[in-house]
């Protein structure tokens, strides 16, 4: 059990269950034992629904790698909904699948997500053609109670095309959270400075990585 360090549900008692797995490969990926080097073991989903119901606190996070990969998934949720648990899921959107939440945390990759081509040439073909399927995420949406989008940030150039896509999902702006790239509270200080100023200009939410500030970058928060 942790807490919900990112967006709407921020400081929230909550139990992750992480997937392995990914069908991207951000550049920056701060869960690369989930995505560039894929580890872990695999556990059933009566384990799962028993160790979300031990933690005693009412949210469930299912998040990744690529949460929307494993094909039992939906089973998954399913059963968790049973519990009556309330259930967010943090995805790229970029897999098509008919699954309902109560939050979909959708986190668009933006054309700087991509790795460099010269040292990943293939990572960096696919992930640019599959970073951003727009009518699936728009289907995502309209499976899941509420949403919110969730950007990760490293410049300030980066607002004309967060701006564009929220236009195309048909965004609230405060369903649109900025969040800096980065791992560590120095980091994250520093871009809050050029960030937060132009966040709140367009009228996004800014979403600092609290999970960091509590715990530091370490698995398992």
């Amino acid at each position: 059990m942790s807490r919900q360090g990112e967006g709407k549900l921020t400081g929230m008692n909550s139990f992750f269950i992480r997937t392995s797995g990914c069908n991207l490969r951000c550049w920056f990926c701060d869960t690369p034992y989930a995505s560039w080097s894929p580890t872990g073991k695999t556990v059933s989903l009566d384990q799962l629904i028993n160790d979300a119901i031990q933690a005693k606190v009412d949210h469930v996070v299912l998040t990744g790698g690529e949460p929307l990969l494993p094909a039992a998934i939906e089973s998954l949720c399913d059963r968790l909904f049973e519990e009556g648990l309330h259930v967010t899921i943090e995805t790229a959107g970029t897999i098509d699948k008919p699954i309902a939440c109560d939050l979909l945390s959708l986190s668009p990759k933006l054309a700087g997500s991509t790795p460099d081509p010269d040292q990943h040439p293939r990572w960096s073909e696919l992930h640019q053609s599959r970073r951003l399927p727009i009518d699936i995420m728009r289907r995502l949406i309209d499976g899941a109670k509420d949403y919110q989008l969730k950007f990760v940030v490293s410049s300030p150039d980066q607002f004309t095309e967060i701006c564009s896509v929220a236009d195309q999902l048909d965004a609230a702006a405060d369903d649109v959270f900025i969040m800096p790239e980065g791992v560590t509270t120095e980091a994250m200080d520093r871009a809050q400075m050029q960030l937060r100023p132009l966040t709140e200009s367009h009228g996004f939410q800014y979403c600092d990585r609290m999970q960091i500030r509590w715990y530091g970058n370490r698995r398992g928060t």
